[in-house]
């Protein structure tokens, strides 16, 4: 029998009485562990041939991380508002399981970032992401100075309330709402977006995946931080250094092309063809 791990956060009501509804159904065809991602717990012995992950997107942001890069692949049940990066809802779990089972999915490996932050040549805080590293002005309202290298090789100083670095996964995130391209996820690529530049001549850049990117936070300002997913947060001070790059392993999603991207994207972000005419 297969080993399937089901994952959520179980301080929320509408998850845990999900994962207690379906649960029967998953032990009738696999060994299950149940894992609370609310829960800071180690799960280095952890092996599975599956993972299910109830809630939105933040949960599977979440199960990333505490499943600590173990390729384990990774399907997503919505319980959530958006739902990117979720393939099923819960209605559609018993009749997907059998496809599942006899293998009929696809896996879809998503690009991971990892971060470092630099204070003194000493790294203070290493961590990985699936969407995005943002740095970002956390109290008052005034413009952070923020210079980019990219490969050892000065690029700009920007002067904005912040800079993200996003995956193609994070495409549809933060920097979607900040006027970056929506870009699909099997590039190779970061997204660079600045959040709210002062020159209206910074704009988005996409560079490779095999890029080395540093930022570095010049101005004096307060209360600046750098955000992951975000969900992990770590305060910035002046000449503190933020490397990010491409990580060793990826995410596994699992798709079993119930719907295809361009459909999720369509959906979540009411695209169509022509404008809703009111026609009398």
């Amino acid at each position: 029998m297969k080993k399937i791990i089901l994952l959520g956060n179980k301080n929320k009501k509408r998850v845990r009485e999900t994962i207690a509804e379906l649960e029967p159904l998953f032990r009738k065809r696999a060994h299950v562990s149940i894992i609370d991602i609310s829960d800071e717990g180690e799960t280095d012995g952890l092996s599975a041939d599956l993972a299910f992950v109830f809630g939105g997107d933040g949960a599977i942001l979440a199960a990333c991380r505490k499943l600590n890069g173990k390729q384990i692949p990774m399907i997503g049940v919505h319980l959530g508002k958006f739902g990117f990066l979720a393939e099923l809802t819960p209605q559609e779990v018993s009749q997907t399981l059998e496809k599942i089972f006899a293998g009929k999915y696809v896996i879809s490996q998503r690009m991971l970032l990892a971060c470092q932050v630099i204070r003194s040549k000493q790294v203070i805080k290493e961590t990985s992401g699936l969407n995005d590293a943002v740095i970002s002005r956390s109290s008052l309202s005034r413009l952070i100075s923020i210079k980019l290298y990219i490969n050892g090789k000065e690029v700009t100083t920007y002067s904005s309330d912040g800079l993200i670095i996003s995956t193609p996964s994070g495409s549809t995130a933060h920097s979607l709402s900040a006027g970056g391209p929506i870009v699909t996820p099997d590039i190779d690529a970061f997204i660079i977006t600045p959040i709210c530049p002062h020159t209206l001549s910074n704009r988005p850049l996409v560079v490779s995946g095999d890029s080395k990117i540093e930022m570095e936070q010049v101005s004096d300002s307060k209360g600046v931080g750098l955000t992951i997913d975000g969900q992990i947060y770590t305060d910035i001070m002046a000449n503190d250094k933020i490397r990010i790059e491409k990580a060793k392993e990826k995410l596994q999603l699992v798709e079993t092309q119930t719907r295809t991207f361009y459909d999720v994207i369509r959906e979540k972000l009411n695209w169509r063809g022509q404008p809703a005419y009111n026609v009398n």
